[in-house]
This record gives C-alpha cells, structure tokens and sequence, in this order.
C-alpha cells in the first residue's frame, strides 16, 4: 500500500521557520525519524520511506503555498495513490497554537493551500492534519503573521508539539484517520 504524505509549506531560506511552514517542519522530522532524505522532484521535495510494510511518499511541494495542489496532483498520478492515502500538513489560524487535529475531509476555509488542493483534485475528501498557530496579529495582518518568524514562546510549543505530528502520521498510515482522531484529537 502506498501513501502520499504532503507537507505544506514555501520553499526559500526567507520562509524557514516560519508559522505558514509548519507542514516543512513536521515532514522533515518525520523523514529523520523514518530515516530518509528529500531530494529535488518535479513540483516537490521528495523522500521515499517504508513503515511496518507500507510505502511512503513524503513531499514538500516547491510550487509555494497557493499552487500546492499541483503537486499533490501530480504526484498522486504518477505513483497512482488513491485519495483515500493522502494525508495534508498544514499551518491553522483556527486552532490554538500548538493544537493538533486529524481530520478525514472539510473545506479549506481561508487556506489558500487547501483551497488549491480542493480546486485542483475536485474534491475535499482527503484526509488532513491541521497544526494550530492561532491568531495573535491585528486585523488585515494575517498575511504579515503567517509568513512571520515564530517567537521564542512559539518555537519552544512547536518544537515540542513536531514529535506527536509525527506519531500521528504514522498512525494515519498504519490505521487511518478515525481512529487517529479518536486516539490524538483530546490530546
């Protein structure tokens, strides 16, 4: 069985660490832990991984943010991955920094990577883990704080927050999204 695990994110050294990055972040230690490295692709950083007999695709699209769904897109095709072994990391003003929530399918709200995805696949049935960086900027700032540098109080929530996203991916792939949300979603 193979898996696309997408992780979210603009590619550049301007965007690193970054709160619109979070999905770069999650990947990245979920390659480290399931010991693989990303090299160039075609729209995307891609890794190959392998968990308990499944394959992996890991990818970081480098077609910024708002056009993610080209990638997604492309790499569903090509390794011929049905949707329902698509999981999407992604950055969330609606949630509490540092909260962490599975979810099997919904809108992309004012998520302009999600919206890409949704538009470019035709539909909004994959599953996603939204990672909460809240919503402290002043009105018609969200842009200016999405694309800002975490804080130090931030950095310190998400760095310990990265390992339980990472187990969460894996346990979306060896036993879905339901019982990922029933087991992690209170937490």
């Amino acid at each position: 069985m193979k898996y696309l695990i997408a992780g979210l994110g603009n590619v550049g050294s301007e965007y690193e660490n970054t709160r619109h990055n979070i999905g770069f972040a999650v990947l990245d230690a979920l390659a480290g832990d399931l010991k693989t490295n990303f090299e160039i692709g075609r729209h995307a950083f891609i890794a190959n991984a392998k968990l308990k007999g499944r394959q992996l695709l890991l990818i970081k699209p480098t077609t910024f943010m708002n056009l993610s769904g080209k990638a997604v897109k492309y790499w569903l095709d090509k390794e011929d991955i049905p949707i329902e072994n698509l999981l999407v990391v992604f950055d969330d003003l609606d949630l509490d920094l540092g909260a962490l929530r599975m979810r099997p399918k919904g809108s992309g709200g004012t998520h302009n990577g999600i919206n890409h995805i949704i538009e470019t696949l035709g539909t909004n049935e994959f599953a996603r883990l939204r990672a909460g960086i809240g919503k402290d900027f002043a009105r018609g700032f969200q842009v200016e704080y999405v694309l800002g540098k975490w804080t130090k109080n931030e950095e310190k929530v998400l760095i310990e927050k990265i390992p339980l996203a990472v187990e969460m991916v894996k346990n979306f792939v060896l036993s879905g999204p339901q019982n990922t949300m029933n087991q992690f979603n209170r937490k």
